[in-house]
């Protein structure tokens, strides 16, 4: 689908910043695209981009109005109906990432309707895909997997995909989820793919490849997260990855939206690779990426050196340190892979 920028993000009423990681994502990666924000009262999250009414952001040219939210089932809350019919009829197209379509509420489909206003489902496609088949395939994948959701899998492979790009790897960033297809746009939103393809929907978007290609596959749940963990086990095996890199959050002790408590790096690295080898007998890791944002910066080097001597594994924050010591890793390990011409 072609979505028109630039873009007003829609944040809703959200409770706090992870909720808006959609949002988030795609300021962090497409600034340029985001020319403003619409917030509704009591939003806790905040991009730091002017706030903006709808006349404001038309008159500012935006094309579209991205709702940039994330919520448990994907549902789209009833007092939001007025804001993006509102959005509609002052010549904005919609997009979301939410499951629930937006041509199935009436009254958004009547608008978008009468006004010729396009709206954009990017967690819906219109792929047929087969089953997976689990047969190897020519290239090198690397998958990030987490110690539960909304971790950093995201922010990881894209910051790798711009650091491998700099050291002269032919690598490319495979988006998973709805944010990452607003941001690269192309990929599927796999926890909207009937469970039977998962898979499959895996080796479509990272097909046979030469030798040298990486494809930087973006991770989704945990293996471990009661809710999520069917999509990321067949995530992992469509994935077929040589690397994984552990994604993880060092301050929570829950997982995310559940009591269950959160896994250890170490319980994350065995069940990837157990689970991994039905497709690729060969997986292993090859670093550990964490989100810091909570810790200051000492305190954050500390853990990281702490946790890369536990792992003999290389740590860090891709976002607040960089990469190096995660491409550097990949070069050793696999010494013919990946260099361009």
């Amino acid at each position: 689908m072609q979505i028109d920028t630039p873009y007003l993000m829609f944040l809703g009423d959200v409770p706090d910043r992870l909720a808006a990681k959609t949002a988030y994502g795609i300021a962090d990666w497409r600034p340029d695209w985001c020319v403003g924000q619409l917030r509704l009262p009591g939003c806790a999250a905040d991009l730091g981009i002017p706030d903006l009414t709808l006349d404001e952001a038309v008159a500012r040219g935006c094309r579209t109005l991205v709702i940039g939210v994330v919520n448990a089932g994907g549902v789209l809350p009833d007092h939001w109906v007025a804001e993006i019919v509102a959005a509609l009829e002052a010549g904005l197209d919609v997009a979301s990432g939410l499951h629930v379509r937006l041509g199935s509420v009436p009254a958004i489909a009547r608008a978008a309707e009468a006004r010729g206003r396009s709206l954009h489902d990017v967690r819906h496609t219109r792929e047929s895909f087969a089953t997976g088949k689990g047969t190897r395939r020519p290239g090198r994948r690397l998958l990030t997997v987490g110690t539960d959701c909304s971790v950093g899998k995201k922010y990881t492979v894209l910051a790798l995909e711009r650091g491998m790009r700099e050291r002269g790897l032919d690598a490319d960033f495979r988006a998973t989820g709805q944010t990452g297809v607003f941001i690269s746009g192309r990929g599927v939103a796999i926890d909207a793919v009937v469970a039977d393809f998962i898979s499959g929907a895996v080796e479509w978007i990272s097909p046979a490849a030469e030798p040298g290609h990486w494809d930087l596959i973006e991770g989704q749940g945990s293996l471990f997260h009661p809710s999520f963990a069917g999509v990321s086990l067949g995530l992992l095996h469509g994935a077929q990855p040589d690397a994984f890199v552990i994604c993880h959050e060092p301050t929570r002790t829950r997982m995310r939206g559940v009591e269950h408590p959160l896994p250890t790096i170490s319980e994350v690295i065995d069940m990837t690779v157990r689970l991994g080898r039905l497709t690729n007998p060969d997986i292993r890791p090859t670093g550990i990426a964490v989100n810091t944002q909570a810790l200051e910066d000492a305190e954050a080097r500390r853990y990281l050196d702490t946790i890369a001597a536990e792992h003999d594994l290389p740590a860090t924050d891709p976002v607040r340190f960089g990469v190096d010591a995660l491409v550097d890793r990949l070069v050793a390990e696999f010494p013919a892979a990946g260099a361009s011409a």
